[in-house]
């Protein structure tokens, strides 16, 4: 017998045994002696991991197995179905929830409601560095819908020492900093959109820019309840932004004048209307010229979400984000704003950081027909 319990039983002593292969089962059909018609059956009548039980005894001796090789569970080792569940522990964060039993030993994961995944992704990369065990996500910091698939969990092996699955938990440190990922909900309900361009103050061109805006947030459940078009002049448009602000928006969001022309005046009004900069500018095409800040209501820095936290509070608690917008979101399908945006809606607080990494894929290949977000622009 291995280290790990693999031996050779006869099948009458096999009960509380686990299967190490599928058990096929062959059932030719036909009729029987009274004219009855038999199951017609070819396929695994007991699978891997199956754990032998008394009544399984005859059915096994009818299909021909009079021994079976067979796992015996040694003190301190796990069935790979209990180590699955031990591992899933490990991903049940705000929002996330196991997908029923442990099926072939492995778990998946599933919202549980609408807002934006989350990932610590250095836990992550710590939990899968530790041998025979494994966490695969989907891509952390898009959007998803409740019932949607996030990850699934399993051990390598039939059964595995307790000590691993041990390992894994050490390095998800979950006691101290929570589970390795979260569906944060969404938070924002209201915008205000500023306007920017004398072109559009004097009517001489149709706003465009406002619409597109409106269609991202609405996926989002988001709506525009404030506008203004102030022009280009920067006094107006810092008076724009103290309106949108006194009007109790929960984001402000600025379009156009992000460029390097002289009347392109948006990301210094930005400023002088007391943002907090984080970012002006960001390693992503197209959007490179995007500037993110927030209005805090006690001046306090603010925190990268690269470790998955409770952002929960209420309204007059959390900052209020500040967005300047290039002119491609209104041309290009996807942008560094559908980037930032699920973030943003779910009050996650940004920080430099977060958009430093977006540079790793952080270039859209212009795709016809274009599948964002389902595609490497992330």
């Amino acid at each position: 017998m291995s280290e790990s319990g693999m031996k050779l039983v006869a099948t009458r002593d096999a009960v509380g045994y686990v299967l190490c292969h599928d058990m096929t089962q062959i059932l030719p059909g036909g009729t029987d002696a009274d004219g009855n018609e038999l199951p017609r059956y070819k396929g695994a009548r007991f699978r891997k991991g199956h754990v032998v039980t008394a009544e399984d005894v005859p059915v096994l001796l009818s299909m021909g197995k009079a021994h079976l090789y067979v796992w015996q569970k040694r003190p301190g080792w796990l069935h790979e179905d209990e180590a699955a569940r031990r591992m899933a522990a490990l991903c049940l964060g705000e929002g996330c929830v196991a997908a029923g039993e442990p099926r072939e030993g492995k778990i998946a994961i599933n919202a549980a409601h609408d807002g934006v995944f989350l990932v610590d992704s250095e836990r992550l990369a710590a939990v899968n560095s530790v041998d025979q065990v494994m966490v695969a996500t989907r891509r952390g910091n898009f959007g998803v819908r409740a019932g949607d698939a996030l990850a699934g969990t399993r051990v390598i092996p039939l059964v595995i020492d307790g000590a691993v699955v041990s390992q894994a938990e050490a390095a998800a440190d979950v006691a101290a900093r929570g589970p390795l990922m979260r569906v944060a909900p969404y938070v924002m309900r209201t915008a205000a959109v500023i306007t920017t361009g004398s072109e559009v103050k004097s009517g001489l061109i149709e706003d465009r820019f406002t619409p597109v805006v409106e269609r991202k947030l609405a996926r989002f459940g988001v709506r525009v309840t404030w506008r203004a078009t102030p022009g280009d002049n920067m006094d107006d448009v810092v008076a724009a932004i103290a309106e949108a602000r006194a009007a109790g928006v929960d984001m402000v969001l600025c379009t156009g004048g992000m460029s390097v022309d002289p009347d392109d005046n948006t990301p210094g009004a930005i400023k002088r209307a007391g943002a907090r900069i984080v970012t002006y500018g960001a390693p992503v095409l197209p959007g490179a010229m995007l500037l993110v800040g927030y209005f805090d209501p006690d001046g306090a820095a603010g925190k990268s979400a690269a470790a998955p936290q409770d952002t929960a509070g209420k309204r007059d608690a959390r900052p209020v984000p500040v967005v300047g917008l290039p002119g491609c979101v209104m041309y290009n399908k996807a942008t560094v704003f559908d980037l930032a945006l699920p973030r943003l809606v779910a009050g996650v607080p940004l920080a430099k950081r977060d958009f430093v990494a977006m540079g790793e894929g952080g270039l859209c290949l212009g795709c016809d027909p274009c599948t964002f977000p389902h595609c490497p622009f992330a």
